[in-house]
C-alpha cells in the first residue's frame, strides 16, 4: 500500500497542540468525552515528528506556542496538503491574527477563553469535512486506474450496477443500458470498457445528434466516390472500434432504414462501407442505450422489433436519482469537488437543511442536473432549484433527515462498529445495514 493509501486507510485522527498543560488537557477531556480520538502536543516540533507517522485528519493548534507558530504550522503543513482543515486558537486581542490565518486557509479560529462546545462543534465540522474529502479521493481514484468515471451511490440499486457491470465486462456480449436523460448511461458504458480488457478504443455516437443524410456515411463509413463530395475513404465508427467498444446512445433515434444494416454488422460481425461491396470484420462489442421503451417502439413499428430482440440479450438499467436519494450526498460532494478544482475555489459547505431541499426535488435532470446544481453553488448563484421546489420541507422529508442524523451520531459514537450502533439505536442489524445503505452512509468514515 501507498503512504497516500494508507492515510486514507487510517482513521480520523485530531492533532491538538497548546503550550498550556491545563487548556490542553480540558481540551483533550472534551474531544474524548465527544468521542474523537485525539493526539495531545505541547509544541510543533514534537507534533510534526509524530504527524510524519500518522498524519491526522483535523489539527487544532495555538497560534503562539514555544518555537514555531501556529502560524508557521499552518503554512508547513498546507504545503503538504491544502485540504487539511487546521483549527487555529487565538488569545483575546489577536482578531487582526485570526483574519490573517483564514486568509491563510485555515478552517476556522477559535477565541480565548472559550466553552468547550465551541471547540467540540467546529472540531466535528471539521472532521465531518475530511471524510467527505477523504471519500472523494476514494472515488476518483476508484476507476481512476481504468480511465472511467466512478460510479457514485451505496443504494441497492447502485450496488446492482456495479454487480451487472463485474461481471458482464469480461465477456463479450453486447448490453443495453437502461435509464432516464442523465441517470448516467455513458458511465456505465465506459466503465464496463475499462473493465473488460479490450485493447481498442471507446467509440461514442450518439445517435440523435446526426441528420439522417450523413448516418450511414458515419456509422459504416464509406468509399471515395459513394456519393457526391465523397472524394476520400471514410472509417465509419463501427469500423474504427475494432478491437474495442462502440456505445450507441438514443439508439431509439437510429433511421429504420440502418437498423437492418446494424442488425447484419451484430450477426456477422462485419461492416461494409457505403459504397463498396467488400465485407471487413469487425471485431467491435455494443453496447446501445436508451431512455424509452423500445418494445412499446417496436410493438408501435417505430423500431425494428429484430433488433430490439438482438440488442436485449442483457440489459443494465439505471435507476433515476429521485428512486436512490440515499446517494444524493456522496454525489454532492463529489461534484462539488470537481467543481471546485475546476473553477480555483474552495468546496463549499453544506448542511442538512440543504440536504432537506435537494430530497424534495424530483430531478428530472437526474444526476447530470445535480451535477450543474454544484457548479452553480460552487460559483456561490445558489443551486438553481429555488423555484422548482415547495417552500417548506415535507414530513418524511424532515424524518428522513433527522433518521439519518440520529444514524450518523450512533455511528460516532459507536466509533463506526455497525453491530454497536445498532444497539445503540435498539434496531436489528440487518436494518441499520439498510438503512445505511438507503442514505448513503459509510461505517468506514466513522472508524
Amino acid at each position: 500500500m501507498t503512504e497516500a493509501g494508507r492515510e486514507e486507510a487510517g482513521p480520523l485522527t485530531v492533532c491538538l497542540i497548546e503550550d498550556d498543560e491545563a487548556v490542553r488537557r480540558g481540551c483533550q477531556q472534551a474531544m474524548h468525552l465527544a468521542d474523537m480520538e485525539v493526539q495531545a502536543f505541547r509544541d510543533v516540533e514534537s507534533a510534526l515528528a509524530a504527524l510524519a507517522e500518522a498524519p491526522p485528519a483535523v489539527v487544532v493548534s495555538d497560534v503562539r506556542l514555544p518555537g514555531r507558530s501556529g502560524l508557521e504550522l499552518l503554512e508547513e503543513l498546507h504545503r503538504k496538503d491544502p485540504d487539511l482543515p487546521v483549527i487555529l486558537i487565538t488569545g483575546h486581542g489577536d482578531v487582526t491574527m485570526a483574519v490573517e490565518a483564514m486568509r491563510a486557509g485555515a478552517y476556522d479560529f477559535i477565541q480565548k477563553p472559550f466553552h468547550s462546545e465551541r471547540l467540540v462543534d467546529v472540531t466535528r465540522r471539521a472532521l465531518e469535512k475530511q471524510a467527505l474529502v477523504r471519500e472523494n479521493r476514494r472515488l476518483r481514484e476508484q476507476l481512476g486506474s481504468l480511465g472511467a468515471k466512478p460510479l457514485i451511490g451505496r443504494s441497492e440499486a447502485m450496488q446492482k450496477v456495479r454487480r451487472s457491470i463485474a461481471a458482464l465486462a469480461p465477456t463479450d456480449v453486447d448490453v443495453l443500458v437502461l435509464g432516464e436523460t442523465g441517470t448516467g448511461k455513458e458511465v456505465v458504458a465506459r466503465a464496463l470498457h475499462a473493465q473488460s480488457g479490450r485493447k481498442g478504443p471507446f467509440v461514442a455516437l450518439n445517435c440523435g445528434a446526426l441528420p439522417e443524410s450523413v448516418f450511414e456515411s458515419e456509422m459504416f463509413g464509406h468509399e471515395p466516390g459513394a456519393f457526391t463530395g465523397a472524394t476520400r475513404r471514410r472509417i465509419g465508427k463501427v469500423e474504427y472500434a475494432n478491437g474495442g467498444t462502440l456505445f450507441l446512445d438514443e439508439i431509439e433515434s437510429m433511421p429504420l432504414g440502418l437498423q437492418v444494416k446494424l442488425l447484419r454488422v451484430l450477426q456477422e460481425r462485419s461492416v461494409e462501407r457505403l459504397g463498396s461491396n467488400a465485407s471487413i470484420p469487425v471485431d467491435a462489442r455494443i453496447i446501445a442505450a436508451t431512455k424509452v421503451d423500445l418494445k412499446q417502439l417496436s410493438d408501435q413499428g417505430a423500431f425494428r422489433a429484430d433488433l430490439y430482440f438482438r440488442l436485449n440479450v442483457v440489459s443494465i438499467e439505471l435507476p433515476p436519482l429521485r428512486q436512490r436519494l440515499g446517494d444524493l450526498p456522496a454525489l454532492m460532494a463529489y461534484f462539488l469537488a470537481q467543481a471546485a478544482a475546476r473553477f480555483n475555489r474552495e468546496v463549499p459547505a453544506w448542511d442538512e437543511l440543504d440536504l432537506v431541499r435537494w430530497q424534495q426535488y424530483d430531478w428530472p435532470g437526474n444526476v447530470r442536473e445535480l451535477k450543474s446544481a454544484a457548479e452553480r453553488i460552487c460559483l456561490g448563484v445558489g443551486d438553481g432549484l429555488e423555484a422548482a421546489r415547495p417552500a417548506s420541507a415535507s414530513l418524511s422529508a424532515r424524518l428522513e433527515v433527522y433518521e439519518r442524523g440520529l444514524i450518523r451520531e450512533a455511528l460516532r459514537s459507536a466509533k463506526g462498529q455497525v453491530a454497536a450502533a445498532a444497539d445503540l439505536l435498539q434496531v436489528p442489524r440487518k436494518t441499520l445495514y439498510d438503512k445505511l445503505a438507503r442514505h448513503g452512509l459509510d461505517p468506514d468514515l466513522f472508524r
